[in-house]
């Protein structure tokens, strides 16, 4: 995604939440068993150092950083638009899980109290066959973003599952993944500038 991104014109960055270790697709319980390890303060620590990475770079506009993430990711990039809302132009977030989660299977809870705190201009993007975040929690986002006066646009892709942008896993749909990343450039176009 990363190299997506430097191709239509951006300087991208990928902190390590890992710290090195990487999973293959066939092992998703080791995945999500190193998920639950996960710290969100110390996520927010690090995705500052990324921010603050990015503003030392020459070809970068100080101005015009935004933050993009999928699955676990969406949810960091929903609380990295409140944590580090005077860094950030621009969000998006696709199928973010456990932004509000009746019950949250990894035990994450709920980021919505940072709606209030939010900057940028926040694109979220759902499968509708997603069974891990339901229609209720679409409503329940966009109930505190409204609620807080946030610009947000919330867009569900009928047929699609959780992970349709990771190709090339079984929940790949390459209609959804390729309008949801033309929304993506469009929503980067309009609140970072066009790119090089």
């Amino acid at each position: 995604v990363a190299q997506r991104l430097a191709r239509a014109g951006y300087c991208a960055i990928v902190p390590d939440l890992y710290h090195g270790k990487t999973y293959e697709y066939s092992d998703f319980n080791s995945a999500i068993a190193h998920l639950k390890t996960l710290n969100d303060a110390v996520v927010m620590q690090e995705a500052h150092m990324a921010i603050q990475a990015l503003q030392q770079r020459a070809e970068v506009r100080k101005d015009a950083i935004g933050t993009l993430g999928f699955c676990m990711g969406g949810r960091y990039a929903f609380m990295a638009n409140a944590i580090h809302a005077e860094h950030l132009r621009a969000a998006v977030a696709f199928y973010g899980g456990g932004i509000a989660p009746d019950q949250d299977s990894v035990g994450r809870k709920s980021v919505l109290h940072l709606a209030d705190q939010m900057g940028a201009p926040l694109l979220l993007l759902y499968g509708a066959e997603d069974q891990s975040i339901t229609p209720g929690e679409h409503g329940r986002i966009a109930t505190a973003l409204s609620a807080a006066g946030k610009r947000y646009t919330l867009t569900v892709f009928p047929g699609a599952p959780h992970g349709f942008f990771a190709d090339p896993r079984d929940s790949f749909r390459p209609d959804a993944a390729q309008e949801g990343w033309r929304l993506t450039l469009d929503h980067f176009t309009r609140y970072l500038g066009a790119s090089a």
